[in-house]
């Protein structure tokens, strides 16, 4: 066999999908499989040029088929953006008898750990093309709802100063995935500046409510 790497990354894929031809996939395994190469094709390319057509031809299916699943790229791009939002919420819940300051750098984390691991997805969504998507920005809301609410109920805070709260965090928020994006536009501080400024503009945003 050729010693060429990219000749045996070839004959790799090829069997990993005749495998997968020959192996009967369920609905729900087909469009994991589905998913998984795309963002395997959005996390090394630029949006506009992932081709629906190239992702069938990865998974070994028809083009019908994939239009079945998803009829629209941007359908396809939102699935798979859905998944990582999931995934984002499951990795940065925490152990609620965590000090609350434990509590929170842990969920920041994270979600800095997401802006790392997936620098071309948060740009085009914050960004870039689907910036201003609908679609794109619901699943957005729903996540930072999740993480406020988490907060909120972390801090055990009710009545009027709940809602004051509730409304310093939404803009915190949206604040830090701001911050996040221009640290990987141009990375002017380190990682560890990036969560302290997070850190303190949070607690002078909520005030005595922080402590």
């Amino acid at each position: 066999m050729s010693s060429d790497p990219n000749s045996y990354s070839t004959v790799v894929q090829y069997c990993a999908v005749m495998a997968t031809r020959r192996r009967r996939l369920s609905p729900d395994e087909r469009r994991a499989q589905l998913l998984d190469v795309g963002a395997e094709l959005f996390a090394t390319n630029r949006y506009e040029d992932v081709v629906i057509e190239e992702v069938a031809n990865r998974a070994g299916v028809s083009r019908a088929l994939m239009y079945h699943y998803f009829p629209t790229k941007r359908d396809f791009f939102a699935a798979i953006f859905q998944r990582d939002s999931d995934l984002l919420k499951q990795t940065s819940e925490v152990d609620p008898e965590l000090p609350m300051l434990d509590q929170l750098l842990t969920s920041l984390d994270a979600h800095i750990d997401y802006f790392v691991d997936n620098p071309e997805t948060a740009l085009l969504v914050n960004r870039g093309a689907l910036s201003g998507d609908p679609l794109i920005q619901a699943i957005i809301a729903e996540e930072l709802g999740v993480v406020r609410q988490r907060m909120l109920d972390a801090a055990g805070i009710e009545g009027h100063e709940r809602a004051v709260a509730s409304v310093a965090l939404q803009g915190w928020l949206v604040f830090v995935r701001a911050v996040c994006v221009e640290w990987l536009l141009h990375g002017a501080i380190s990682r560890v500046e990036l969560r302290d400024l997070c850190l303190r503009t949070l607690f002078s945003a909520v005030g005595e409510l922080g402590q």
